[in-house]
């Protein structure tokens, strides 16, 4: 795991939210996280690509759409880390971005 691009993958407001959903240990389908967070299929895609890239979540191919969770196994800094980025108060997060 590289810490720059878990970093990056925390950077992003969309990013945060949908870890924010998929945190809680579920399974969740693309199209969930599309509906919650108002964002097309192509983008949430392309950012739930950064946040696997980081090594924050699995996915699964179920028919057309692919559901994610949480990485198990997660080293106890990196879970340490993503619950200090989502403790934030959401008006905070997009002030900083």
């Amino acid at each position: 795991m590289n810490t720059t691009t878990i970093l990056s993958a925390l950077a992003e407001p969309v990013r945060l939210e949908a870890l924010r959903l998929i945190w809680d240990g579920k399974e969740h389908c693309v199209c969930e996280l599309m509906k919650a967070l108002g964002a097309s299929q192509s983008r949430m895609s392309r950012h739930m690509a950064t946040i696997k890239a980081a090594g924050l979540v699995t996915d699964r191919r179920d028919a057309q759409w692919v559901r994610y969770r949480r990485a198990a196994d997660l080293p106890r800094e990196v879970v340490a880390l993503v619950d200090a980025a989502l403790a934030l108060p959401v008006e905070q997060e997009r002030q900083v971005a």
